[in-house]
């Protein structure tokens, strides 16, 4: 028996070319035994019809947000409620980026911002607009609240260019909702793991401190990768504006040593990734009002001392330490050289390496470099962004832990 049979599917059908690939996609859904009710944008009467559609699923196709009887009758949230799992094929651009910012102008965006029901999107466009920053920037945003993507693929586009853009065929998405149904692979099921994120804020007086430009993106990330693969994850982070990663435990600091007890209170643990950027220096003493300016215009001499290293203390040796201790160096020059001699020093298994100098742009945006140190060598990584090297490096963290005890 497939195990799609009596599983109801929500297709979602925006205005793309590729909207006719959604025909066969309810054929062979309904060859496995999937009930399919489908919903369509405005734009997508344009190159498959409603009547289509409906003689395919054998079920109504709705369109329109306003209709009394539909929201009387049924209701869009209720059409949500009724699936096991909301598809999106093809997923355009524009849908897309109303998905990511919660925009609900028509049924399908309204459905999409007001389900709690799993959903899977196939992307399909031009590859510019596939490789455009904000595309970009949108389909990372979704990956973290937990969407399921399927594709695209590359090859030939009806625009006349070839590159990555190209919905997934009916069967790559077939595929991919029966993975979304039946459960995701979680090899970090049973491990628990700790990562460190953001900046961390050393007091100067009550209203100035000592930072650093980082913006938690990347540990983040790394925390949302490793609850997918299933590890309890605990993220530590310093202060920074994003909403913290579905599924993980957050633990909001703002010193460096505020850090540090969080990161001991949440021992013991199988992985630690320390992708914080500590402050490595706080002023020995704070004052505790504010600072003024002399009338004599004499510069502010302030007493710097070293702030604990977390790294290097998550890394000792003896009863307790983490199975696998990853770290960061943030670099600006000899980037692998001076990683390589970070690792040394600290005594963790791993170290990722990135350029964070001006021209780069890493610190506050989205796409990174890095550079995975091990004791094996260097494995030098592509650029991508943040949400894809979280998810590399959360792969590769299942593969060095294996399955749980």
């Amino acid at each position: 028996m497939s195990s799609l049979n009596g599983r109801r599917i929500l297709l979602i059908v925006s205005g793309g070319i590729a909207a006719y690939k959604a025909l066969e996609l309810v054929r062979r859904l309904r060859e496995r035994g999937a009930a399919v009710r489908a919903v369509m944008t405005g734009s997508a009467h344009q190159f498959v019809t409603p009547l289509s559609l409906s003689a395919l699923t054998e079920d109504k196709v709705y369109t329109d947000l306003f209709s009394l009887t539909d929201e009387a009758e049924m209701g869009h949230i209720q059409l949500s409620r009724d699936a096991d799992l909301l598809v999106v094929a093809p997923a355009t651009a524009n849908i897309l980026a109303r998905m990511a910012h919660g925009l609900a102008d028509d049924l399908a965006s309204t459905v999409l911002l007001a389900t709690d029901t799993p959903v899977l999107v196939a992307p399909a466009m031009n590859v510019r607009m596939w490789e455009h920053p904000a595309t970009r920037a949108n389909m990372d945003l979704l990956r973290t609240r937990g969407i399921a993507v399927v594709g695209p693929d590359s090859g030939d586009m009806a625009c006349g260019e070839y590159g990555p853009g190209r919905m997934a065929e009916p069967a790559a998405i077939l595929e991919a909702i029966e993975r979304a149904l039946t459960g995701p692979d979680q090899p970090l099921k049973g491990r628990r793991a700790l990562v460190t994120s953001g900046p961390t804020h050393e007091p100067i007086d009550p209203v100035r401190y000592i930072a650093n430009r980082s913006s938690g993106k990347q540990g983040h990330a790394i925390a949302a990768a490793l609850a997918a693969l299933g590890a309890e994850v605990t993220l530590v982070t310093g202060p920074v504006t994003l909403p913290d990663p579905p599924g993980v435990r957050a633990m909001h600091v703002e010193s460096a040593r505020d850090m540090l007890a969080a990161c001991r209170e949440t021992l013991p643990v199988d992985v630690v990734v320390c992708a914080a950027a500590v402050a490595d220096w706080r002023v020995a003493d704070a004052a505790d009002q504010k600072l003024k300016k002399g009338s004599g215009g004499d510069a502010l001499a302030l007493s710097l001392t070293e702030n604990p290293d977390i790294l290097a203390t998550l890394s000792q040796a003896g009863e307790g330490r983490p199975g696998l201790v990853v770290g960061f160096a943030a670099e600006t020059e000899q980037v692998v050289e001076h990683a390589r001699a970070k690792r040394d020093r600290k005594g963790c298994d791993w170290i990722l390496a990135n350029d964070v100098s001006a021209a780069t742009g890493t610190f506050g945006g989205d796409a990174n470099t890095v550079h995975l140190i091990t004791a094996d060598g260097v494995e030098s990584w592509p650029a991508q962004s943040k949400a894809e090297v979280g998810r590399g490096l959360a792969a590769r963290i299942a593969d060095a832990l294996g399955p749980a005890a």
